[in-house]
């Protein structure tokens, strides 16, 4: 093979990974859209709205509060509420010596102790003759405020 030939047949080989270069990236911008219309925002908006979810999980938190996502509760109201959630497992059916909400006897020698103490047990726990109280009840994602108004609520339903 001759310099001559040689050269015809490396320049024919390098046209032709040059064309076939060329119909690679051509074909790739077909593929990607880089040739499609763009939308506007307003368009942008209107397909976001239709292709949203039809439910949303929330999680509640102080951020889900915060956010307006669940409304805030008066302190009666959330100290019932706290109340049927966490401390009625106990407190409805005396487990644990827990003392039963509305049961007078048994609540009239913890209230007489005062609320501050009352709040400091149902917070920090308390292990005494006739049984136990876990801190926040077991529950430690309740914020202080909560455990409070629970029992200022079993309270106000024992006296």
């Amino acid at each position: 093979m001759t310099d001559r030939d040689f050269l015809k047949t490396f320049s024919g080989l390098l046209a032709a990974l040059v064309a076939l270069t060329v119909i690679i990236f051509v074909v790739a911008q077909m593929v990607s859209g880089a040739g499609k219309v763009k939308t506007s925002k307003a368009d942008n908006t209107q397909i976001a709205e239709r292709i949203k979810p039809v439910g949303e999980v929330v999680m509640a938190g102080a951020a889900a509060v915060a956010n307006g996502v669940i409304p805030t509760a008066n302190a009666a109201d959330k100290g019932e509420s706290t109340y049927n959630a966490s401390c009625a497992a106990c407190h409805a059916a005396g487990v644990a010596g827990a003392p039963k909400i509305g049961d007078k006897a048994a609540w009239a020698p913890r209230i007489a102790q005062g609320n501050d103490t009352l709040h400091n047990h149902a917070l920090k726990g308390f292990q005494g003759k006739k049984g136990m109280m876990p801190a926040k009840g077991g529950n430690m994602s309740l914020a202080d405020a909560d455990v409070k108004a629970a029992v200022d609520h079993m309270v106000n339903k024992s006296k």
